[in-house]
């Protein structure tokens, strides 16, 4: 298995993209100019590609959203789950933070809890949300 990672955003295919998350029941429901949109818009946008992978070379993902200054805040990380467990999801999270020193980084997780106090995060407070108008609904 060999993995590679990058920032760059010009060669992933985002329909394949989608289609990987959505058969590893990670799909938001984004279309995937949507999808690239989000990742474009980000700070920094880490994909993991495994070109042997018989499902395709997209076994994982992780984005962060940043002021530059003092708070970023980490979506969408993904491994596929037959890669989990193997150090995709830690290093994309690596290469996601590299460029965030100085500021306090912040994620939300609805079952991953453990993966994340073992990369150095600590649970903090209470995570609130609230959906502005209807999801995925776009004024502009």
């Amino acid at each position: 298995m060999t993995i590679e990672y990058s920032t760059l955003h010009d060669p992933v295919d985002w329909a394949a993209l989608k289609a990987a998350l959505a058969a590893d029941a990670f799909d938001n429901g984004r279309s995937p100019a949507q999808m690239e949109r989000s990742f474009r818009n980000s700070y920094r946008a880490v994909y993991a590609v495994d070109h042997e992978n018989a499902d395709g070379p997209w076994v994982g993902t992780g984005r962060v959203l940043s002021d530059g200054v003092c708070n970023a805040y980490i979506v969408d990380m993904w491994t596929q789950a037959r890669y989990r467990r193997r150090g995709v999801g830690r290093e994309i999270l690596r290469r996601l933070c590299e460029p965030l020193t100085g500021q306090h980084v912040y994620l939300f997780t609805d079952d991953n809890e453990a993966f994340y106090k073992a990369c150095g995060f600590n649970v903090r407070g209470a995570g609130l949300e609230q959906v502005m108008g209807s999801w995925l609904e776009q004024t502009a």
